[in-house]
């Protein structure tokens, strides 16, 4: 077994070194500047877009924008954003949360151009269903199907090994089991029953759930966050002081622990970053090509708020807390108790690790909806309609034996696939980036023109 983990750590390091963080921060960077910062600029329209009604009857898709977005969302507010930024930081230290906010900043134009191609290239499948996705902008925008089979075929790997199924279970099976002190055979056997139940409704049934939980998740840990940040506010300066810091001097925080570099801190960062927010990873646009709408840039700019809530906003949240704490740096710690202990600390009570517990069981829980769908889709690709139903069975039972895997593995094992799977897609959205340029101009002009006579009349 150590032979084997230390053959996964080689291939990960290898998968996720400077090549990969050059593509993916790249990527972005190039979109960004070629669609004039529209993270920053376009943000309040989307925002808007995000929280006003919209009148979707006659436009063709599966579930209404704010349902494509909230699938989504309970795809990449998981284990990332509580678990995820916690290891980060174990192996990086505070720096690491500088390289997230860098990732989530460029990786928000990224999520943008994801989702944008995802409506403009979808189709119907055998079931009357919306797929849509990187392996469809890939074949049929770039006209290169081996590409976009290599895309599915590792999105279901990361859907059966990495994000979906084996990190979030052990994440929901730790902090139940260390909190509430419930049996893990319990909670593997609930979780499995609870899923299979919601799954087997497919998108809408997903779409439905995470529709709910999914505002109710993300409002509840971040007024709970707020909260440990009030108690605590005279350490937040201090706190963001060493975390920008430590990203260019990793030893402001580890006080020249050997071995710790720039790139061991960035690394750990955007893998973190992209694990949590999936920017790039080709993941969220799957979700959003079942939207309905008749606007590719419109669902591009919602699709590009779920990077913003995510990482922006909740991952920032708990590495302050992480931080300002001081509890990152206690050997001891790691995972979700390295959180739980933050949150006690900054709450000056026991009550912190029941918020983190009770945000994380439902992060997790919606994660694994949503990364089943994800790699329904692929699956559908692949092997047509189907094979539907036998990668439901298979994914049941990987939800149901995750509760014993290693924790250890798992991290690297979901780095691995995550990097495999964002390769073609980055290639993709490189390849598609014209395209992108041109429909988001289009949009623009035609919005400019539309306000122009409105004000006229």
């Amino acid at each position: 077994m150590e032979n084997f983990a230390l053959l996964l750590g080689q291939i990960n390091s290898f998968v996720w070194g400077p090549p990969l963080l050059i593509l993916l921060v790249g990527t972005g960077i190039y979109l960004t500047l070629g669609l004039g910062l529209i993270q920053v600029v376009r943000l309040p329209l989307a925002l808007k877009y995000v929280f006003s009604k919209h009148d979707d009857t006659d436009h063709q898709g599966d579930v209404s924008s704010f349902a494509a977005l909230c699938t989504a969302l309970s795809a990449t507010i998981g284990t990332g954003n509580i678990v995820g930024v916690a290891t980060a930081v174990k192996a990086g230290g505070p720096g690491a949360i500088f390289w997230m906010w860098v990732a989530a900043f460029f990786g928000m134009a990224t999520k943008y151009a994801e989702g944008l191609l995802a409506v403009k290239y979808r189709v119907i499948d055998a079931n009357g269903q919306m797929s849509g996705g990187p392996m469809y902008y890939i074949e049929r925008g770039l006209n290169n199907r081996i590409l976009a089979k290599i895309f599915a075929l590792f999105g279901i790997g990361v859907a059966f090994f990495g994000i979906g199924t084996f990190a979030q279970v052990n994440a929901i099976k730790d902090a139940a089991h260390l909190t509430f002190h419930i049996p893990v055979i319990m909670i593997a056997v609930v979780l499995t029953i609870l899923v299979t139940l919601v799954t087997l409704g497919g998108i809408k049934s997903i779409a439905r759930v995470a529709s709910r939980l999914v505002p109710f998740m993300a409002t509840f840990f971040i007024l709970g966050s707020f909260i440990v940040l009030a108690l605590n506010f005279g350490k937040i300066p201090a706190a963001v002081a060493l975390i920008v810091e430590s990203a260019f001097n990793p030893s402001a925080a580890f006080g020249g622990a050997a071995g710790i570099s720039v790139i061991m801190v960035m690394r750990s960062g955007i893998a973190r970053g992209v694990f949590s927010n999936e920017s790039g990873l080709g993941s969220a646009p799957i979700a959003a090509a079942a939207a309905k709408t008749n606007s590719c840039v419109r669902q591009g700019l919602i699709a590009m708020t779920g990077t913003f809530f995510d990482s922006i906003i909740i991952c920032t949240l708990t590495g302050i807390v992480l931080v300002m704490t001081g509890t990152w740096n206690d050997p001891s710690l790691a995972g979700a108790a390295l959180t739980n202990a933050a949150f006690n600390t900054g709450l000056h009570s026991s009550i912190g690790q029941y918020l983190v517990t009770t945000g994380l069981i439902f992060f997790a829980f919606t994660t694994i909806l949503g990364w089943n769908y994800y790699g329904e889709r692929c699956t559908e690709y692949l092997f047509g309609v189907k094979a539907i139903k036998p990668y439901k069975l298979i994914y049941i039972v990987l939800v149901a034996s995750g509760s014993f895997i290693n924790l250890g593995l798992i991290w690297t094992l979901a780095d691995i696939v995550n990097g495999l799977m964002a390769i073609p897609n980055l290639i993709g959205l490189i390849g598609l980036s014209r395209v992108v340029f041109a429909e988001t101009r289009s949009y623009f002009n035609e919005l400019t023109d539309k306000q122009l006579a409105l004000e006229q009349q």
